[in-house]
């Protein structure tokens, strides 16, 4: 007995799957594909189907009518089903036509996959993120983007209904399949919109819809398919926004501009069936004609005039003002404004057109001059003071300068500048006026005479002088009208004949002594005096007088006679 049951061995795994397919009368049967097989019998909610095993399977018939409530099968049908086991515990095979059916959706989904082509199937739910479709068997992902070409607030009609979808990615292993409906949709509104296009002309005019207004212009539907109707193409005129002109649900008649063969845009334009105004406008304005006009837009570099719609020219900021040179043109004009402009320049080809504001007034230096001839006296308000000169407001905003030169006749121009501060209120002559330049020159001095103009003072003169500064070289004297006063220096070596008396220090500020003028230069402006001199002249006049100092009488006597009979005179 034992040698018996040493001989028996165990099978090997392929020696049992032979037996296994002997047993199964040699049909080829694998866990996890599909079979053919014969319903048998058909219970309360179960439907027994032979698949040629040793016990036939049960599946709930609620797999047979699915979601579309289709029948269930007679008994004799043939029926394909997915073998999940082929025996389980209770020795029956364990049977699903869900999983047959999901199987034949699969193969069917990747041939339709492979080949690029659309798939009919409902949307039966909503999941997070999108919607779950049935694709006759297969479920698939419709992400919420994908269900249309614009956002879709309720899907409720779509629901239930059969509809193609395109598919965007399939992973079996996975069970996962992504589908789309608006690729569907934008593949017909292009085959559509192609067909739309071949149909349209530049040039052509039709009658649209506005079906949406955006900042740069507005889409209107030209029956089927959208064109974009810029907004410089909306009028002549300028165009702030399209909501000016247009809104939605107008019906209007455009011209087709352009059409993109590539990316099928229509560029339409509404302008182009009006008169261009551009096309009269050298000869409707033509330079130097002054016109009315409305400000519509105000830049860095000047402002934007309306002479009339679809016509507009610059002023430039240089061209703005006469005399608020630095300004911004926000500063001296504004939106909507009605302005008068004087036409410069006219280019109808670059439609361009030059104007001026300030030319449209009369030049402020052409009106000063008309009412301040050359040497009339103006008075004015210290602006500021410079290193080169003085520089007074005068009427309509406009300034004049008096040089450094042209301030006072004896003083130095650094000199005589500080005797002003700004805000002074000064008169002086207008000495010229540049209209071209814009300038004005004026002369504090000239307002008083040249004290050394003509012979009013010249050499051998006898003058009585008054002290203004005392120096260890000399004295500085001034002399002539109050208003007008002559400075002159004495120099140490002409205070007096006497050696001992040439002392500077002998003499006080305000002290009143006679001189005699020995030099007039009138182009360095400058004279020159003596108290030394005027003795020497003195000392000459009494001795041709009374005799000379041979005669007996001394010198001194000689003098004193002199001076007594001038004091007599006198």
């Amino acid at each position: 007995m034992a040698d018996d049951l040493s001989s028996f061995s165990s099978p090997s795994r392929d020696e049992f799957a032979a037996l296994l397919d002997e047993a199964l009368g040699g049909a080829e049967f694998a866990e996890g594909t599909v079979v053919r097989g014969q319903v048998v019998a058909i219970e309360k909610d179960v439907v027994v189907v032979d698949v040629g095993l040793k016990t036939e399977g049960r599946i709930p018939a609620r797999e047979f009518a699915g979601p579309e409530g289709k029948q269930l099968p007679k008994v004799g049908d043939t029926v394909e089903v997915f073998l999940e086991r082929v025996e389980n515990a209770m020795g029956e095979a364990v049977l699903s036509r869900e999983k047959a059916k999901r199987e034949e959706a699969w193969t069917r989904l990747e041939a339709v996959f492979a080949r690029n082509e659309p798939v009919n199937g409902a949307i039966v739910g909503r999941v997070k993120g999108g919607f779950t479709v049935d694709l006759g068997g297969a479920s698939a992902f419709l992400p919420g983007s994908q269900v249309d070409i614009r956002p879709v607030r309720d899907v409720g009609p779509l629901m239930g209904k059969e509809q193609p979808f395109a598919i965007l990615k399939m992973d079996r292993p996975r069970g996962n399949i992504v589908v789309s409906r608006r690729a569907i949709l934008e593949e017909a509104r292009a085959e559509q919109r192609t067909e739309l296009v071949s149909q349209l002309q530049e040039g052509e005019v039709r009658e649209g819809v506005v079906k949406n207004i955006t900042d740069y212009g507005a889409f209107v539907d030209l029956g089927g398919i959208d064109g974009l109707l810029h907004v410089t193409d909306m009028s002549w005129k300028r165009v702030n926004h399209p909501s000016q002109v247009l809104a939605v649900g107008d019906t209007v008649k455009v011209q087709i501009i352009k059409i993109n063969p590539d990316t099928q845009r229509i560029s339409l334009g509404m302008k182009q069936l009006q008169a261009d105004p551009w096309d009269s406008v050298e000869a409707k304005y033509p330079p130097g004609g002054r016109f009315t006009g409305r400000v519509t837009n105000i830049t860095d570099y000047g402002a934007f005039v309306e002479l009339e719609p679809g016509v507009e020219g610059l002023v430039h900021v240089s061209e703005m003002s006469w005399t608020k040179k630095n300004a911004h043109p926000g500063k001296i004009v504004s939106t909507s404004q009605e302005v008068d402009v004087v036409i410069l320049d006219v280019d109808g080809p670059k439609r361009r057109i030059s104007l001026g504001l300030k030319q449209a007034q009369e030049n402020p230096w052409e009106k000063f001059l008309r009412e301040h001839p050359i040497g009339s006296t103006v008075e004015g308000e210290v602006k500021n003071a410079t290193e080169f000169g003085l520089f007074l407001g005068l009427d309509n905003d406009i300034d004049g300068m008096v040089h450094l030169s042209d301030l006072d006749w004896n003083t130095a121009g650094e000199e005589a500048i500080a005797r002003f501060h700004k805000g002074d209120m000064v008169k002086a002559r207008v000495l010229d006026v540049d209209v071209e330049k814009e300038r004005i020159s004026l002369g504090i001095k000239q307002l008083g005479g040249d004290p050394l103009a003509g012979d009013v003072y010249r050499k051998g003169q006898r003058v009585t002088v008054t002290v203004t500064e005392v120096t260890s070289g000399g004295i500085e004297v001034k002399f002539g009208e109050e208003d007008a006063p002559v400075t002159a220096f004495i120099r140490k070596s002409d205070l007096s004949r006497d050696r001992n008396d040439q002392r500077p220090e002998r003499y006080a500020v305000g002290d009143r002594v006679d001189a005699l003028i020995t030099n007039v230069d009138k182009a360095a402006r400058r004279i020159s005096a003596s108290i030394k001199a005027l003795e020497m002249a003195d000392e000459r006049e009494a001795v041709e007088q009374f005799g000379s100092t041979d005669s007996g009488a001394s010198l001194g006597d000689i003098l004193g006679a002199a001076l007594r009979e001038r004091a007599s005179k006198e």
